[in-house]
């Protein structure tokens, strides 16, 4: 049986007609969310994806917004767009408004949303739920990081990036902070006493909390030179060039290398005693090249971001009750930790500069 094609002429008013149905039917929200899910499979991003929608069904077609809530939920394994059905009420076809109010405000309730819309609460639950939304707590980050913050993290962090790509740092690197640790001095114990006789009286750990700064610092292959401060020492400039002085004497005596061949790579950041006149130029008599940091940039900082968060974990576990247990604490940890520790501290570094690039200088999290 042969089907002979109408000429092109007779055809435009059913391809017409066919565009038209077409179009009424993509007005659906389901059906724009198998599109997504065809764009998802296909290897588009989400801004790829409501952009070719919108260039064929119109502008409100759909939002880059909703686009990305829905690519996330493919990205976990969930590929169902069907609304999901149960008894009484049909559910709410409100859906992509739903996760819109949550994008624009992360901080809105599920009562405020539920009133914006005209829905009852459980259902925007049950869908912010289905979805994989949780409540979280907002978490801290060290600075309001402004504009100009933003774009010197991104300058430094691109230009260091580079940098070890043609000319490989790391292994030059000796990165160093500070970091106060407490302990107390008063500790509860059990006392006899006899019936109706008062017990004895110890004041609050938090009355009389005791600290002492550690000052550290340490490479690839391990903790070169550590201190601890005496009580109620801190930090200034002249302390600070006493301490890079024996330092230095640790380098020559633990990593020769550095000193006799690839010179040292000095990263601190960027607090007044590591910044002051004296320490620049204690720094150029020794020779060794200060690593760029920007500032208000823990996350970049080794320390920070893996030694001392690693080393405050193994405190959270014990009791320290004098300087002395502090001492030998740190003695423990520091050589109980294998070479690739450190190495890892070290080494993530690119990958760290590189997502701040990515970013736009936002916070590591």
């Amino acid at each position: 049986l042969m089907i002979r094609r109408p000429p092109r002429s007779t055809l435009f008013p059913y391809t017409t007609l066919f565009r038209s149905l077409t179009v009424k039917m993509i007005e659906s929200n389901e059906e724009i969310r198998y599109i997504l899910k065809f764009y998802y499979k296909k290897g588009k991003n989400a801004t790829q994806a409501a952009k070719k929608i919108c260039d064929v069904y119109g502008p409100s077609a759909v939002s880059v917004r909703v686009a990305q809530i829905w690519f996330k939920r493919f990205q976990s394994g969930n590929f169902d767009v069907k609304d999901a059905r149960r008894s009484g009420r049909p559910i709410t076809d409100k859906m992509d408004a739903i996760f819109e109010k949550v994008e624009q405000d992360r901080h809105i309730s599920s009562y405020d949303v539920a009133e914006e819309l005209g829905i009852d609460h459980k259902t925007v639950l049950a869908h912010l739920k289905k979805t994989g939304y949780t409540k979280k707590l907002d978490i801290w980050v060290p600075h309001e990081l402004t504009e100009r913050n933003l774009m010197n993290r991104v300058l430094i962090c691109d230009s260091l990036l580079r940098r070890n790509e043609t000319e490989p740092l790391l292994k030059k690197l000796i990165t160093g902070d500070e970091k106060w640790i407490t302990y107390d001095k008063n500790v509860r114990k059990r006392s006899w006493s006899k019936a109706g006789q008062a017990s004895q009286t110890v004041a609050k750990p938090g009355l009389t909390r005791n600290k002492v700064m550690l000052c550290v610092w340490w490479d690839w292959k391990g903790i070169i030179h550590y201190e601890l401060l005496p009580p109620g020492r801190t930090i200034d400039s002249e302390l600070y060039c006493e301490q890079l002085m024996r330092l230095k004497q640790e380098i020559e005596r633990k990593r020769p290398e550095l000193i006799n061949r690839r010179g040292v790579v000095f990263h601190h950041d960027n607090a007044t005693p590591h910044t002051s006149l004296a320490t620049r130029q204690k720094l150029r008599e020794f020779g060794w090249e200060v690593l760029m940091h920007p500032p208000y940039s823990p996350d970049l900082a080794p320390s920070d971001f893996h030694l001392f968060r690693s080393l405050q974990n193994s405190l959270g576990s014990i009791r320290l009750t004098s300087r002395e247990d502090c001492q030998n604490h740190l003695s423990r940890y520091f050589d109980q930790k294998p070479q690739n520790f450190y190495s890892n501290g070290i080494m993530s570094l690119p990958t760290r500069w590189q997502k701040v690039i990515e970013q736009n200088g936002t916070y590591i999290l």
